[in-house]
């Protein structure tokens, strides 16, 4: 793209400056935010304690099993690692526990601004782009634009479309931008960076210190995001009631899914997530998490907070942040702005189609979470924001801790007596299968009892069928993860960083040759255990789902992929979630503030 064609897709300049972060030091005691309920201490005991002793009694359940015939090194090394195992599943239940009481009792969260409210400040809508569908972008755009305008707030907004791709790519986005910007009601801009200097942090790092002096809010997206128009123009008015609050953070819903393993995702995620969300809002009050899209910022604040260093040493531990959002959350927090959450109807994003697409997502993740250990100990960090890295890094850690947790149980039947503590014990095999699908029952539960969302998923029928059937996909799809997720933790401490590749939003299907080259590992980590088992001629049942799961891995990701089964289930009504079949493709905007609390 020429120099004259920047100038003419982009405002004049307005730099605002943007330090880089000291992570060893932080001067001075930062201003303490506008709690959303002065509780929160309470809050947070109650999920630590009731998460401590829920992995207590478990533990203390099974070191009397073992222990009958007193404890071998083997008997030690279950424990240690079942423990914390355990803590994590059961924390991640108290917190959806919470949630559902929430949600079912009608609480209330932050809100954005009721419909009517019109903002007063100025918000940029940056939308970073790297080799995408241009075309589905502007679609979305120009459907965003038109909600905005809807609202009567159309001159307080504006699109910035900022592009990492190619040279061949960008030529098309100039294109799609000028014909936006003949059409578009809201201002719709348009830049390609020539260097990609730190990736999406970088890119967004750019416009503030060339842009950003003109904007009060920015609201962050990703190509794939949609959200209504009354919920954006509420976030900014939100943010001008509240100018304590440096990011709202909405928590978005799926759509657009195709192929069967999307759909499936997006049941899912439409059905459990809202009451995981909601406990989440529950306890992280001010101190809460930032996803890098579908959220709102203040400009300066984040000029002033979230310049981001590149950490000493070579990828993957060091570089350039890639898990950016969490650790900006936490330097928001660290110099007084409170970041929250809310729940909105009409915040969306797309999900991976398939679930080789999902892994290659999930390396990228797990490389950028992991890189967080170092930033552990930041100086000035809430204790809110270092567990929820923690958490964000423990997701991936707790892969290879369950394999190794299955391997020593394997393990134990080699020695003279014996191990058979795990399975047997019906305490610890009924508590872990609550912990492990109470949250599934209790989403399900609440759709049910409320008429209006059961009619949304398709009624008690579609409901209660689709859900059957995601349960056993998930059960079975879970080995499968595991061990993807513990390739993935081996390559990165190895040295091997994930790269840069454009994400992939959708599939014609996975040839099943092509879906045995890939999980072939899984395939011979399969036939070792079962192999195992009949070697040591020992009752190891509690091990066949994960044996089923490693060895269906191919044929799973296969028909998952498939985009005719996805729509096959979609007509007869599989899978159904709310807003589907509506007559038009622009999201819902809430009718009121009252979407804050229910999705």
């Amino acid at each position: 793209m020429s120099h004259a064609a920047a100038n003419e897709l982009m405002p004049p300049e307005a730099p605002l400056a943007m330090r880089e972060q000291d992570f060893a030091r932080h001067g001075g005691t930062a201003r303490m935010p506008e709690p959303l309920s002065d509780d929160m201490t309470a809050r947070r005991t109650i999920l630590v304690l009731a998460t401590l002793l829920l992995a207590a009694a478990a533990g203390t359940e099974l070191r009397v099993a073992l222990s009958q015939d007193g404890l071998t090194l083997s008997d030690i090394l279950l424990l240690l690692l079942f423990w914390p195992l355990f803590a994590w599943i059961a924390f991640g239940f108290v917190g959806s526990a919470v949630g559902f009481w929430q949600l079912l009792t009608r609480r209330t969260m932050i809100e954005p601004a009721p419909p009517s409210a019109r903002p007063v400040g100025r918000t940029a809508i940056l939308v970073p782009i790297r080799n995408e569908d241009i075309d589905a972008v502007s679609r979305r755009i120009a459907a965003m634009a038109s909600s905005i305008a809807a609202t009567g707030s159309a001159d307080r907004f504006a699109f910035f479309m900022l592009s990492d791709s190619g040279a061949a790519e960008g030529e098309a986005e100039v294109k799609a931008a000028r014909r936006l910007r003949r059409n578009s009601p809201v201002p719709v801009y348009y830049r390609r960076r020539a260097i990609n200097h730190a990736r999406k942090p970088g890119n967004i790092a750019d416009w503030v210190r060339n842009n950003g002096a003109d904007w009060d809010y920015m609201l962050v997206l990703d190509a794939d995001s949609m959200m209504g128009g009354r919920t954006i123009a509420g976030l900014a008015a939100a943010m001008d009631a509240r100018p304590g609050v440096g990011l709202i953070q909405t928590s978005p819903n799926i759509i657009g899914a195709q192929t069967l393993f999307a759909r499936w995702q997006q049941f899912a995620t439409r059905l459990y997530g809202p009451i995981a969300s909601a406990g989440l809002m529950w306890w992280s009050g001010s101190e809460a998490t930032f996803w890098g899209h579908n959220a709102i910022l203040r400009t300066r604040a984040f000029a002033e907070s979230c310049g981001l260093p590149a950490l000493p040493g070579a990828a993957p531990f060091g570089g350039h942040i890639m898990s950016h959002d969490m650790v900006e959350a936490a330097l928001l927090r660290r110099d007084g702005w409170g970041v929250h959450m809310i729940m909105v109807a009409d915040s969306f994003e797309e999900y991976p189609p398939t679930l080789v697409d999902h892994a290659i997502r999930d390396r990228r993740w797990c490389q950028g979470n992991i890189q967080h250990v170092r930033l552990f100990g930041a100086a000035g960090f809430h204790w809110v924001n270092r567990l929820q890295l923690i958490i964000g890094a423990s997701a991936y850690v707790t892969s290879p801790l369950w394999l190794l947790l299955l391997l020593a149980a394997t393990a134990g039947h080699l020695t003279p007596a014996g191990v058979d503590a795990l399975a047997p014990s019906p305490w610890i095999l009924g508590l872990t299968l609550l912990l492990l699908f109470g949250p599934k029952l209790m989403g399900l539960g609440l759709a049910l009892a409320d008429p209006a969302r059961r009619a949304a998923f398709g009624g008690a029928k579609r409901l209660i069928l689709s859900t059957a059937v995601e349960i056993p996909l998930a059960i079975l799809t879970a080995p499968a993860t595991m061990l993807t997720q513990t390739m993935a933790l081996i390559d990165i401490v190895r040295g091997r960083a994930s790269g840069w590749a454009p994400q992939s939003r959708e599939s014609n299907g996975i040839a099943l040759a092509d879906a045995l080259r890939h999980y072939r590992p899984h395939m011979i980590a399969g036939v070792g255990l079962l192999a195992l088992s009949a070697l040591l001629n020992a009752d190891l049942w509690w091990i066949a789902p994960v044996v089923a799961g490693l060895l269906a891995a191919p044929l799973v990701a296969s028909i998952t992929s498939r985009r005719d089964l996805g729509e096959r289930a979609a007509a007869i009504g599989l899978f159904q979630v709310p807003g589907e079949g509506l007559p038009s493709r622009e999201p819902r905007s809430p009718t009121s503030a009252r979407a804050a609390q229910r999705v």
